[in-house]
């Protein structure tokens, strides 16, 4: 039996829940084709059915802050590695200095090294180039023909635009929080430049690379056209396959963000929009999860506040908006998912997206999205017939394209347009993140790989 060893950017929260440890969801996406692997063999089982012998035995690593790596329980590989043993599977935690992805230290190849002959893998699947342990992965394994790259986001191409329309004077402006952490908008940027110059390395080294839409095939293609490309889709959190959003039941006016914490999500843009819609809509309403970078209440939060949560105040105060926006927090799978049931329009302003997954699970819930025509966003709806898309950084359109959404008038079929969206957006995701059709398809990027 073949032997795939994952290389991951977080903790899984299945890993995180029995080790009982704080994990993220930022990549829920893992989840729900980490228990499809471990689940299956490739064919969906009948009731009661033994879903039989899995195609290949699968190893999971995951980067863990120093401190941490310490604390958790498991056999001690080498200085910074530990083994330990998840769900029938063999995990590895490695020390990586979560908060500056844009520096390289050469040392994680050595524990790579540690890892790989402990676990002996046939193939490597490295999920993103995000962070230095890919670059790290690849040089210690050493063998391209066996190593799969597959494509979240490219940093490079997030580098070249990441001052997303903001003014000069914004871009240059620097808090207390931005100095004491050497975070300003500018330097976030000339980390991300760092951070693509790692990820160019990896995938001049690396034989094979994954990805699902034109923008991450052409813009891996540009630095390794050599590399073969093997297009497959992602599979959403299993809370996202269940549920359907109902016009009857959802807050009229009201707009979902699901990231606002830093320029290249394009709050900004949502909040300058909600000032041209607030005369028509006094009601109009915006939450936004993740990571709130305006919170201002006490000294405290004021003294953490980087530019950015700056410039959106700023933006709240300049279009009466204090009382209508409402920053959630990081929100579970769960809480996610009531959240859009609840809303009457998604939002995706990003400046640059290769494709959210926060559209593909407002899709699946049929809930209403408008989006910016970016990146591979345009892979995933068709404007006008499963959402509606807007030119990058046009707040007219973003507003236009949600006033159009709140439009209630009914068409030759009975539906408005945001129910006409919504029926159409639940059929492409409910295909395009088919979980079965999905787990079929890396099995055969697998076998192709390793020769099986």
């Amino acid at each position: 039996m073949k032997k795939v060893l994952w290389i991951c950017n977080i903790m899984l929260p299945a890993i995180g829940q029995e080790l009982k440890l704080p994990y993220s969801n930022r990549e829920g996406w893992l989840s729900g084709i980490f228990e499809r692997v471990q689940k299956y063999d490739g064919n969906t089982p009948a009731a009661g059915e033994d879903p039989g012998v899995k195609p290949f035995t699968l190893g999971i690593c995951f980067p863990l802050g120093k401190e941490v790596l310490e604390k958790v329980p498991g056999e001690k590989l080498a200085e910074g590695v530990k083994r330990l043993k998840v769900q029938g599977a063999d995990c590895y935690g490695f020390a990586e200095d979560l908060g500056r992805p844009e520096l390289y230290e050469a040392g994680m190849e050595e524990s790579f090294r540690r890892i790989f002959e402990d676990f002996g893998p046939d193939m490597l699947h490295i999920f993103g180039t995000e962070f230095p342990h890919c670059l790290a992965a690849v040089k210690a394994f050493g063998r391209p023909e066996r190593t799969l790259i597959g494509i979240q986001g490219l940093c490079g191409e997030i580098a070249k635009v990441y001052m997303a329309g903001l003014p000069e004077k914004v871009q240059a402006q620097v808090t207390f929080r931005d100095l004491l952490r050497r975070d300003s908008i500018r330097q976030q940027q000339k980390k991300f430049v760092r951070r693509g110059e790692h990820e160019a390395r990896a995938l001049r080294l690396c034989g094979n690379i994954t990805g699902r839409t034109r923008f991450d095939r052409e813009g891996t293609a540009r630095i390794n056209p050599d590399a073969r490309y093997f297009p497959m889709n992602e599979t959403m959190r299993r809370e996202f396959y269940e549920g359907e959003w109902q016009l009857s039941e959802c807050e009229e006016h009201s707009i979902f963000l699901g990231q606002g914490d830093y320029p290249l999500k394009g709050m900004h843009f949502v909040l300058k929009a909600m000032g041209l819609l607030l005369p028509e809509y006094p009601d109009l309403k915006l939450y936004v999860a993740g990571n709130c970078v305006t919170a201002h209440g006490s000294l405290k939060e004021k003294l953490k506040l980087p530019a950015y949560g700056k410039y959106l105040l700023s933006l709240m105060k300049e279009y009466g908006l204090e009382d209508k926006v409402v920053m959630l927090g990081k929100l579970e799978a769960s809480e996610m998912k009531d959240r859009f049931l609840k809303t009457s329009v998604f939002v995706c302003p990003s400046v640059l997206e290769n494709s959210p997954n926060t559209v593909g699970e407002a899709m699946l819930l049929g809930v209403p999205v408008a989006a910016s025509e970016t990146g591979g966003i345009p892979d995933m709806i068709t404007d006008g017939r499963d959402g509606l898309l807007f030119p990058v950084g046009d707040v007219k359109g973003l507003a236009r394209a949600i006033g159009e959404l709140w439009d209630r008038r009914k068409g030759a079929d009975g539906l408005c347009l945001a129910e006409r969206l919504s029926a159409k957006a639940r059929k492409t995701a409910a295909e395009t993140h088919d979980g079965e059709r999905n787990y079929q398809r890396l099995v055969e990027i697998y076998e192709e790989i390793t020769g099986a």
